[in-house]
Protein backbone atom coordinates (compact mmCIF):
# COMPACT_ATOMS: atom_id res chain seq x y z
CA UNK A 1 0.00 0.00 0.00
CA UNK A 2 1.34 3.55 -1.17
CA UNK A 3 0.98 6.92 0.99
CA UNK A 4 -0.52 8.37 -2.62
CA UNK A 5 -2.91 5.52 -2.84
CA UNK A 6 -4.24 6.54 0.73
CA UNK A 7 -4.39 10.29 1.07
CA UNK A 8 -6.51 12.05 -0.45
CA UNK A 9 -5.34 14.99 -1.98
CA UNK A 10 -8.50 17.23 -1.56
CA UNK A 11 -7.98 16.74 1.96
CA UNK A 12 -4.60 18.42 2.78
CA UNK A 13 -3.72 21.23 4.41
CA UNK A 14 -0.36 22.62 4.03
CA UNK A 15 -1.52 25.38 6.70
CA UNK A 16 -4.41 24.02 9.37
CA UNK A 17 -5.89 26.96 10.68
CA UNK A 18 -7.18 25.65 13.97
CA UNK A 19 -4.71 25.83 17.27
CA UNK A 20 -6.10 22.90 19.60
CA UNK A 21 -6.65 19.36 19.14
CA UNK A 22 -10.00 19.18 19.30
CA UNK A 23 -10.18 22.19 16.66
CA UNK A 24 -7.66 20.14 14.26
CA UNK A 25 -9.97 17.00 14.70
CA UNK A 26 -13.04 19.28 13.55
CA UNK A 27 -11.14 20.77 10.30
CA UNK A 28 -10.01 17.70 9.21
CA UNK A 29 -13.02 16.03 9.42
CA UNK A 30 -14.64 18.72 7.53
CA UNK A 31 -11.35 18.29 5.12
CA UNK A 32 -12.48 14.88 4.64
CA UNK A 33 -16.14 15.28 3.81
CA UNK A 34 -15.42 18.35 1.83
CA UNK A 35 -13.81 16.06 -0.21
CA UNK A 36 -16.12 13.26 -0.40
CA UNK A 37 -13.95 11.00 1.63
CA UNK A 38 -16.72 10.88 4.23
CA UNK A 39 -20.28 11.60 4.68
CA UNK A 40 -21.56 14.78 5.79
CA UNK A 41 -24.27 12.53 7.77
CA UNK A 42 -21.71 11.35 10.01
CA UNK A 43 -19.47 14.08 10.45
CA UNK A 44 -20.56 14.84 14.44
CA UNK A 45 -20.69 11.08 15.06
CA UNK A 46 -16.82 11.13 13.81
CA UNK A 47 -15.65 13.92 15.44
CA UNK A 48 -17.52 12.84 18.58
CA UNK A 49 -15.77 8.87 18.27
CA UNK A 50 -12.27 10.21 17.32
CA UNK A 51 -12.55 12.78 20.55
CA UNK A 52 -13.50 10.01 22.82
CA UNK A 53 -10.88 7.76 21.65
CA UNK A 54 -8.36 11.05 21.79
CA UNK A 55 -9.57 11.04 25.81
CA UNK A 56 -8.70 7.42 26.58
CA UNK A 57 -5.37 7.97 24.66
CA UNK A 58 -3.72 10.29 22.59
CA UNK A 59 -2.95 9.18 19.18
CA UNK A 60 -0.01 11.71 19.02
CA UNK A 61 2.76 8.82 18.95
CA UNK A 62 5.75 11.62 19.25
CA UNK A 63 8.36 13.36 16.89
CA UNK A 64 5.66 15.90 15.75
CA UNK A 65 3.14 13.42 14.63
CA UNK A 66 -0.39 12.35 15.21
CA UNK A 67 -2.54 9.19 13.59
CA UNK A 68 -6.05 10.23 14.90
CA UNK A 69 -7.78 6.97 12.84
CA UNK A 70 -11.84 5.58 13.02
CA UNK A 71 -13.16 2.88 11.48
CA UNK A 72 -16.99 3.31 10.82
CA UNK A 73 -19.71 1.49 8.65
CA UNK A 74 -20.39 4.65 6.51
CA UNK A 75 -16.97 5.12 5.11
CA UNK A 76 -16.41 2.96 1.92
CA UNK A 77 -13.30 3.36 0.97
CA UNK A 78 -9.78 3.58 3.14
CA UNK A 79 -8.65 7.11 3.01
CA UNK A 80 -6.99 9.51 4.94
CA UNK A 81 -6.30 13.25 4.92
CA UNK A 82 -3.01 15.21 6.06
CA UNK A 83 -3.25 18.89 8.07
CA UNK A 84 0.24 20.68 9.37
CA UNK A 85 0.60 23.27 11.46
CA UNK A 86 3.30 25.64 11.70
CA UNK A 87 2.49 27.10 14.95
CA UNK A 88 2.13 22.86 16.73
CA UNK A 89 -0.32 21.26 18.47
CA UNK A 90 -0.95 20.30 22.05
CA UNK A 91 -1.84 16.44 20.96
CA UNK A 92 -0.62 15.14 24.60
CA UNK A 93 1.68 13.31 22.67
CA UNK A 94 3.62 10.46 24.65
CA UNK A 95 7.06 13.03 24.16
CA UNK A 96 5.55 15.97 25.33
CA UNK A 97 6.19 18.12 22.17
CA UNK A 98 3.83 19.49 19.71
CA UNK A 99 2.70 17.64 16.82
CA UNK A 100 3.04 19.90 13.75
CA UNK A 101 1.66 16.74 11.21
CA UNK A 102 -1.52 15.04 11.44
CA UNK A 103 -2.41 12.20 8.96
CA UNK A 104 -6.26 11.50 9.95
CA UNK A 105 -7.26 7.96 8.53
CA UNK A 106 -10.75 6.92 7.82
CA UNK A 107 -11.54 3.07 7.34
CA UNK A 108 -14.97 1.02 6.46
CA UNK A 109 -15.00 -0.81 9.31
CA UNK A 110 -15.15 -4.39 7.49
CA UNK A 111 -12.08 -3.76 6.34
CA UNK A 112 -9.73 -4.10 9.89
CA UNK A 113 -6.56 -5.52 7.35
CA UNK A 114 -6.29 -3.00 5.07
CA UNK A 115 -6.27 -0.23 8.39
CA UNK A 116 -3.86 -1.91 9.21
CA UNK A 117 -1.66 -1.92 6.76
CA UNK A 118 -2.72 1.73 5.84
CA UNK A 119 -1.24 2.13 9.53
CA UNK A 120 2.00 0.56 9.11
CA UNK A 121 2.09 2.31 5.88
CA UNK A 122 1.75 5.85 7.08
CA UNK A 123 4.23 5.09 10.74
CA UNK A 124 6.83 3.42 8.41
CA UNK A 125 7.23 6.77 6.10
CA UNK A 126 6.32 9.20 9.58
CA UNK A 127 9.01 7.08 11.30
CA UNK A 128 11.73 8.03 9.35
CA UNK A 129 12.89 12.06 10.70
CA UNK A 130 13.78 12.59 6.96
CA UNK A 131 10.27 12.46 5.97
CA UNK A 132 9.12 14.25 8.89
CA UNK A 133 11.73 17.24 8.38
CA UNK A 134 10.52 17.48 4.78
CA UNK A 135 7.06 17.31 5.53
CA UNK A 136 7.22 20.30 7.90
CA UNK A 137 9.04 22.33 4.94
CA UNK A 138 6.37 21.56 2.55
CA UNK A 139 4.69 25.43 1.98
CA UNK A 140 2.13 23.68 -0.48
CA UNK A 141 -1.00 21.06 -1.38
CA UNK A 142 1.37 20.24 -4.22
CA UNK A 143 4.29 20.20 -2.42
CA UNK A 144 2.95 17.36 0.19
CA UNK A 145 1.57 15.51 -2.62
CA UNK A 146 5.08 15.40 -4.04
CA UNK A 147 6.72 14.55 -1.02
CA UNK A 148 4.26 11.34 -0.85
CA UNK A 149 5.07 10.09 -4.08
CA UNK A 150 8.58 10.65 -2.69
CA UNK A 151 8.40 8.59 -0.45
CA UNK A 152 6.37 5.81 -2.53
CA UNK A 153 8.96 5.69 -5.12
CA UNK A 154 11.51 5.76 -1.70
CA UNK A 155 13.31 9.10 -3.47
CA UNK A 156 13.79 9.98 0.12
CA UNK A 157 16.68 9.20 2.03
CA UNK A 158 16.75 7.08 5.65
CA UNK A 159 17.54 8.96 7.77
Amino acid sequence: MKLTEIIQPDAIRSDLESVDRDQVIAEMIDMLVTSGAAPADIRDELLTKILDRERKSSTGFGYGVAVPHIKHPKITKLTAGIGLSERGIDFESRDKLPVYTVVMLLTPADQPEDHLQAMETIFKNLSKETFRRAMRQTQSNEQVVALLDDADHHRLGEA
